[in-house]
């Protein structure tokens, strides 16, 4: 394999980037069904990324040890150099709608890692090709976004997966087990907490003003394809990548948007949550009201009686706040981050992803675990990636946070973002998708696009 020096990466880029200058008006395809990749259970799988730095390392290097590395894209050379280098000799692009042009026969399956904001443009680019996708969580950044990859991905019949790890655990099994095994009885109430955001912390962060500061763009960085279908986007500032987009609603959902798909995925798959009736935002501490994300939230969501199963309230607290500890619960301190849903016969608590459940108080830990329920829900072996292969060639049925199930996740914390960005109650009808009691609100269900990034209007016709 031949090496690649700091110069020669540069040179590269170089010409990636004139590449796209180039072809920068590339089209997404017709709404036309295309040929689903076909992938022997023999034969390793060519997989190509959409983002490439940050998040992205792990899951390149996790591929590449098992499958075809065939190309990544990046709109920022400087992000993804440590993956370009280590990868020198995958080819290499900034728009990932040339790189599907260009390379369209040889990609089986693609890693869509970017910011949420170009979630759904890319993987709805990918679908279209009859290409296998794998998107990072939370799918996307509005309700009808999250709709419409339901309604591609069915079109399509493609193998889709959203990036919830969690979800491929024994941990989140055995919750959904001892709760349909009548261990926890009624559970009428969910607590969830979060230590994000911190105002310089590692989750994102806040911009000192608004308008926020400008800087120069670095020659490594295509800012405008970085906005992708962005509209009403903000200038260049250093910190917005990898930082402070999170936290901007034009491109991010917040830390209830980004961990609700670890915190909630446990009680959303036990009961059956779908799309909350109501959210009220009931603490709100923040700089840039419906700009950028709060530095602390309580959110409250409501959610009907469902197939048997009693109304459910569920409490979101983030940025540091906790709910008032039970002294039922026999415990002195909460973690970091966690969820606890109550029962009428139990209490069950897990950290900030699902994959360690326990029962509270510990008494009643230890006598659970003298008779646990029988295990009725397959395991996976080699987590969510390997999940999503396994399905791939045909040797797994169906991926369980698939974009059926990953979309009812991410729409119900969108609903609950929503009250923290314009606070509030919020009254919701999820048959409709329509915000009933301020319809003002709905004009955030769809965000509109920039020209030449439209994608998905026609399964809706």
């Amino acid at each position: 394999m031949n090496t690649i020096t700091r110069r020669s990466f540069v040179k590269q880029s170089v010409a990636a980037g004139s590449l796209v200058a180039l072809s920068s008006c590339a089209t997404l395809p017709s709404s036309r069904k295309p040929k689903v990749r076909y992938v022997s259970p023999n034969s390793k799988m060519n997989v190509a990324f959409i983002g490439a730095g940050g998040k992205a390392k792990e899951h390149v290097d996790f591929f590449a040890a098992k499958e075809n590395l065939v190309a990544l894209c990046d709109v920022d050379d400087a992000r993804a150099e440590e993956t370009y280098l280590k990868y020198p000799d995958v080819p290499r692009f900034k728009d990932f709608r040339v790189m599907l042009d260009k390379m369209d026969k040889e990609i089986d399956a693609v890693v869509v890692t970017t910011p949420d904001h170009t979630h759904f443009v890319a993987t709805m680019a990918a679908m279209e090709r009859g290409i296998h996708v794998f998107t990072e969580k939370p799918l996307v950044r509005n309700i009808w976004q999250a709709r419409t990859l339901v309604k591609a991905a069915e079109y399509y019949n493609v193998v889709t997966i959203m990036g919830n790890q969690g979800h491929a655990t024994e941990g989140i099994r055995y919750v959904k087990e001892w709760y349909d095994a009548g261990v926890l009885g009624e559970v009428k109430e969910v607590l969830a907490w979060f230590d994000g955001p911190t105002i310089d912390g590692k989750y994102f962060k806040r911009p000192p003003s608004y308008p926020f500061p400008t800087a120069p763009v670095p020659d490594t960085l295509d800012w405008d394809l970085w906005q992708g279908p962005v509209v009403n986007g903000t200038p260049y500032h250093p910190d917005m990548v990898p930082l402070r987009w999170r936290g901007y609603f034009e491109y991010g959902c917040a830390e209830l948007g980004d961990w609700a798909c670890h915190t909630l995925d446990a009680p959303n798959w036990a009961l059956d949550l779908g799309a909350p009736v109501s959210t009220e935002l009931l603490q709100h501490e923040t700089m840039f009201p419906t700009r950028y994300a709060p530095d602390k939230s309580i959110v409250k969501f409501e959610f009907a009686e469902k197939n048997g199963r009693a109304p459910v309230t569920l409490t979101w607290h983030d940025g540091g706040l906790q709910p008032a500890i039970r002294p039922e619960w026999g415990i002195e301190t909460l973690e970091a981050n966690g969820m606890i849903m109550i029962g009428s016969k139990a209490t069950l608590m897990t950290g900030g992803r699902p994959d360690s459940p326990r029962l509270i108080p510990a008494e009643d830990w230890a006598d659970f675990r003298k008779n646990v329920p029988a295990k009725t829900i397959p395991r996976i072996k080699g987590g969510h990636r390997q999940e999503w292969i396994d399905v791939i060639k045909g040797d797994l049925p169906k991926v369980g946070s698939d974009f059926a199930y990953g979309a009812k996740l991410t729409e119900m914390s969108l609903v609950g973002v929503l009250a923290q960005r314009f606070g509030g109650k919020i009254e919701y009808d999820e048959e409709n998708m329509k915000i009933t009691n301020r319809p003002e609100l709905n004009q955030y269900i769809k965000d509109p696009v920039r020209k030449g990034w439209e994608a998905g209007d026609f399964l809706w016709s």
